[in-house]
């Protein structure tokens, strides 16, 4: 149940009339984008957030070309009413011609296979080219797409607030994906407010800020080639706003080290940065990854901690104002 009083089902981010627990799971590192996670783990982990209350998975087609959504279908076979979010449209070079309906049919059929299902829970247009958001006969297609059943409802993952507001206008939307977290305020400004007057689901993304949020990292921490956080660092691979949400590593470890003495005896800095996201009205789920059963369980209880204080919520508008806000706010 959402902070506001909203169930997902409710504002729309499941899609089909499933409710939802706030701390959802992220399985873009099923994939192994995030460096090798072995199918064995993979299962651990699903099977921990799982048992420790978390009903709602986002995935997307891209994630090691199928092979999250291939997990998870299997893990579906054993835990059936679990709510799946994938995303779709990054398989492709990145032109608006390609989002059509064609297009979206054999992808919807691809994704379906690979999780098993006869229709999606929720399709998101996985961030995709500006103009996108703007052309009726996307939505045009997405809508035909919910009147064959290939799924249920529809959403889009964005990067920037301007592309979440146009999204909110249309009233197909069920769901918008936006990164949110305490080193990335600004869509709380407009979109979290406009969301909940249309009745649209929030999910946070990178609620961890990569895992600098999780306060584990310094400034001797390494992070394996095929890590999205060494190859992706600059925006070389995609948008870099993805990466340790468009903070400079440096400026995001001493925000870091600002925000750590505001973390209450018993919990997690990760933990404590969740609840943040958690407090914000509007959020129907927020979507940390997890590499091992110990961090999905870890997440999951963060829906449990109190909320934070006026004085936390406080500290962290300061801390993003003074160091974030100019390296970052205007550019998403």
């Amino acid at each position: 149940m959402a902070p506001s009083g909203a169930s997902a089902a409710d504002a729309g981010a499941a899609g089909s009339g499933r409710d939802v627990g706030v701390v959802g799971l992220g399985a873009w590192q099923l994939g192994a984008d995030w460096g090798e996670v072995s199918e064995d783990a993979a299962f651990a982990t699903l099977a921990a957030a799982v048992d420790a209350g978390v009903t709602f998975l986002d995935t997307a087609d891209v994630y090691g070309d199928g092979r999250s959504e291939q997990i998870i279908g299997r893990f579906l076979r054993q835990h059936p009413g679990l709510t799946v979010a994938t995303k779709m449209g990054r398989r492709v070079p990145q032109e608006p011609s390609a989002y059509n309906l064609d297009n979206f049919r054999a992808w919807n059929d691809r994704s379906r296979a690979n999780l098993g299902v006869d229709t999606l829970d929720l399709v998101q247009l996985h961030c995709p080219p500006t103009p996108v958001y703007s052309t009726d006969a996307v939505f045009d297609a997405l809508d035909t797409l919910v009147q064959e059943k290939r799924i249920a409802a529809y959403g889009v993952s964005v990067e920037r607030v301007e592309e979440a507001l146009t999204a909110i206008a249309r009233p197909g939307v069920a769901s918008v994906q936006i990164i949110l977290n305490a080193l990335r305020l600004k869509p709380l400004e407009t979109v979290l407010p406009a969301a909940a007057a249309a009745g649209v689901g929030i999910i946070a993304r990178v609620p961890l800020a990569s895992g600098l949020l999780s306060g584990r990292y310094d400034e001797h921490t390494t992070f394996g080639a095929d890590d999205h956080r060494n190859y992706n660092r600059h925006g070389e691979s995609f948008d870099v706003g993805e990466t340790f949400s468009g903070v400079p590593y440096e400026v995001g470890l001493a925000a870091v080290r600002r925000l750590r003495p505001l973390v209450p005896p018993g919990a997690t800095m990760a933990q404590w940065a969740l609840r943040w996201i958690v407090d914000q009205p509007g959020v129907t789920v927020v979507i940390p990854g997890a590499r091992d059963a110990d961090q999905a369980r870890a997440n999951a209880a963060a829906a449990d901690l109190a909320p934070l204080t006026p004085e936390a919520h406080a500290a962290v508008a300061e801390v993003y104002n003074e160091l974030i806000r100019p390296l970052v706010h205007d550019r998403w």
